[in-house]
């Protein structure tokens, strides 16, 4: 797919790896349909830099659903559909124990929506690619890691079932990129160490993958690790 000249919606768009990718298409020629949720300050300056017209701004709290909709009826049609929006709390934490229903709704059924609208909407050659976690590859479980499994699995469903329709489904499952925004000033010094390539996930890598899977048409139910092999142990002891 050459990106020029496709309207394309990013969900969580307006910072950290969201607004890289934001900036990244909207260079190509891309016309960007930019969500955010608070971060609207951000999201304007983004916009503000963009080259081209027809950009926009879509504000919308995925904790209620029917945001999801609306957001829909003023977004219109789209070619390409990045489902990057999140939410994950410190494991372990008070916030993350009681964060069960709110991982299932905006990390899991927000994304339905709207890949369910994209599938009867978008024309054939459009593709989608969801944002999931290396941890869909591996037996890790939690409320957080359910709700990524789930769309990682919903991924798959839609590629076999739209494939007919000429419309791809993929997703990408990063490792450690950034910081966690509850602890921005993380250096990661107990992650990074188990890892393959004793580093993060460069932002620039991850955009490449979600450029990749967006523009290579013989793609489709893909489950893309872009985790500097944070997975691999986990799968080779489960042998999955």
């Amino acid at each position: 797919m050459d990106i020029c000249g496709k309207r394309i919606l990013i969900t969580g768009g307006a910072k950290r790896c969201g607004a890289a990718m934001v900036r990244h298409f909207a260079a190509q020629g891309a016309t960007v349909l930019l969500h955010c949720n608070r971060s609207v300050a951000e999201a304007e300056a983004l916009l503000r830099d963009f080259p081209g017209q027809g950009h926009r701004l879509l504000q919308a709290d995925f904790s209620e659903l029917s945001n999801v909709s609306k957001l829909l009826e003023a977004a219109g049609t789209f070619d390409v559909l990045v489902n990057n929006a999140s939410i994950f709390f410190r494991p372990g934490s008070a916030e993350d124990a009681a964060a069960e229903k709110s991982y299932e709704t905006i990390n899991f059924f927000a994304p339905k929506l709207l890949m369910e609208y994209f599938a009867s909407t978008a024309l054939p050659g459009s593709c989608a690619v969801n944002i999931v976690d290396q941890a869909v590859l591996t037996c890790a479980d939690g409320a957080y890691v359910e709700s990524r499994k789930k769309l990682a699995a919903l991924t798959l469903s839609f590629a076999e079932r739209y494939g007919d329709s000429g419309l791809r489904f993929n997703a990408v499952a990063p490792g450690p990129v950034l910081p966690p925004s509850w602890a921005p000033d993380s250096k990661m010094e107990k992650t990074l160490p188990t890892l393959p390539l004793k580093r993060p996930v460069s932002v620039d890598d991850l955009v490449a993958a979600v450029d990749f899977l967006i523009k290579c048409e013989s793609v489709t139910g893909a489950i893309l690790p872009v985790d500097c092999g944070q997975s691999i142990k986990l799968r080779l002891a489960e042998n999955i």
